[in-house]
């Protein structure tokens, strides 16, 4: 039975373990915008920009709660040889999360899901991602 003090328990002891995580990792891209007009060539909004972010998604979104509770978080993935790639390993970096776990394939692109919010409502949502099983190179 869970009482107060075995969660408390729990808790404290968590910063001490080391968890690793296995699993696809992504780039969740937001754009944050506004809308004036349809667009003339479908019945469309056209969204114009006001910020953009790029945020760890996926499996590194879960390392970095895994981090927040304590403990320390190691990410084995694979993410494409890409500019997005690149993003997703400076946002590593910048969470001070290791990257070692991480393989960059040359034929994969990195998972990222592009959202479109205006008014703080999520309008689209695009997905580029390559779902297909690894190739024998990669599994290497």
């Amino acid at each position: 039975m869970l009482t107060t003090e075995s969660v408390s328990h729990l808790f404290r002891e968590f910063n001490q373990k080391k968890v690793i995580i296995i699993g696809d990792v992504m780039v969740d891209s937001y754009i944050w915008g506004s809308v004036n007009r349809i667009s003339p060539e479908a019945p469309v909004p056209v969204v114009e920009v006001c910020k953009r972010e790029d945020r760890l998604g996926g499996a590194a979104n879960v390392g970095l709660n895994i981090k927040s509770l304590g403990a320390e978080a190691f990410l084995c993935s694979v993410i494409g040889n890409d500019i997005k790639g690149k993003d997703y390993l400076d946002l590593m970096a910048k969470q001070s999360l290791p990257t070692n776990g991480i393989v960059e394939s040359s034929s994969r692109l990195t998972t990222t899901k592009f959202r479109v919010i205006v008014n703080n409502t999520q309008m689209l949502r695009v997905d580029e991602e390559i779902k297909s099983e690894l190739n024998e190179d990669d599994r290497k």
